[in-house]
């Protein structure tokens, strides 16, 4: 058994009797996908069989992990070899299935063990999801945030819409998906994955209840595990039964201290979601709420042209920002991007306002540590 390992990131290399296995441990980012890259390169030099990548201690991966992924399992098809991915979270197996890395690699699936429900009153200190979903999500807002701020309501609701699309297809059970904002002095449905569930909306708009209103009204989570035995929300529920409905899970989208929506989960199925489902639409849902506060929704301070201003010098701010951090680290734009909006979470702050200091830092003088 041989091992490299930098940082954070480590690769195991071993033999079983279908050929050479590649364990995963830690980060795959830009910094060690060249490594990884380069280690698949020699098995797929040498190694007469096929390969197997194992990510069930894999931590992080962004786009540049899945390029390797894709290029490997290039060199491999000529020799009608494949590369085997195992032990992928069901995200990073949705990630490969959107990209259309899966078409080019097989995939090895195990069902988890469904767990328990978690009583939907809790306040959110639940278990926090595994390390590989919560790192495989961030790969799912990283492609949200390649594009700069979002600044109008069209690339509000154009980021939104692949929320909603990846959130159809990663959470389990889920039927449908949508996103309700509170726009105009009423609760709008700005994104949804169909026509039906686009209807399950109107619906609680035109009743003036249901689990969506529930949750933008008291900024927290519902959780309905079967319809028919709902007694909250009478004049709707008998609705959605119609409709074929019989689970929701709809979770508060917040954006500067207040709840403006909600992002809403349908499925067709009694107690679809279990805890892994729940804590994946309050990632979603956390996500969805970060491009809204970016974007300045829920924000009423001055004037319309005031806070256009606002939003445009926030863009300029960002793209300096993302020049000096070309110019230090001689990177692209997109890994700058990249490592921009990556600080910024880990902050806990805006990617403007970590900008700004990165662009006051540099005026200054001494560079920061990033």
């Amino acid at each position: 058994m041989s091992s490299a390992e930098v940082g954070a990131f480590g690769v195991e290399i071993g033999i079983d009797s279908g050929g050479p296995v590649v364990e995963v441990r830690g980060e795959v980012d830009l910094a060690t996908a060249p490594m990884l890259g380069a280690l698949l390169d020699v098995l797929v030099d040498h190694a007469e069989t096929h390969v197997v990548l194992d990510l069930a201690e894999l931590t992080f991966m962004d786009a540049s992990g899945l390029q390797v992924i894709a290029d490997v399992s290039g060199r491999l098809a000529p020799s009608r070899r494949v590369l085997v991915v195992q032990s992928a979270s069901p995200i990073v197996r949705q990630l490969l299935a959107i990209t259309g890395v899966d078409d080019l690699v097989l995939v090895a699936t195990a069902e988890p063990a469904r767990q328990e429900l978690a009583p939907e009153q809790e306040e959110p200190t639940r278990s926090q999801p595994d390390e590989a979903t919560s790192a495989a999500t961030d790969v799912v807002v990283d492609l949200i945030e390649r594009s700069a701020l979002p600044a109008t309501r069209d690339t509000v609701d154009a980021a939104l819409k692949l929320v909603v699309s990846l959130a159809a297809v990663s959470v389990g059970g889920a039927d449908g998906v949508s996103v309700s904002l509170e726009r105009d002095g009423a609760m709008r449905t700005v994104a949804s994955s169909d026509h039906t569930v686009l209807e399950m909306d109107h619906d609680q708009y035109e009743t003036g209840e249901g689990p969506c209103l529930s949750a933008a009204a008291d900024g927290r989570w519902f959780h309905v595990q079967a319809l028919a035995e709902e007694t909250r929300w009478p004049q709707f529920a008998p609705r959605a039964l119609e409709r074929g409905i019989n689970s929701i899970l709809s979770s508060p989208l917040m954006a500067n201290e207040r709840s403006i929506g909600a992002l809403n989960i349908y499925s067709r199925s009694e107690h679809a979601f279990c805890v892994d489902e729940q804590e994946l639409a309050e990632l979603f849902a956390t996500h969805a709420s970060g491009i809204l506060a970016d974007a300045g929704v829920g924000r009423s301070t001055g004037p319309p042209n005031e806070r256009l201003q606002r939003a445009l010098e926030s863009r300029e701010v960002i793209a300096q920002a993302q020049g000096i951090l070309m110019e230090r680290s001689g990177i692209s734009v997109d890994e700058a991007s990249t490592q921009l909006h990556r600080a910024a979470r880990a902050s806990e702050i805006t990617v403007g306002d970590h900008a700004a200091r990165i662009v006051t830092s540099a005026r200054r003088g001494p560079r920061p540590s990033e």
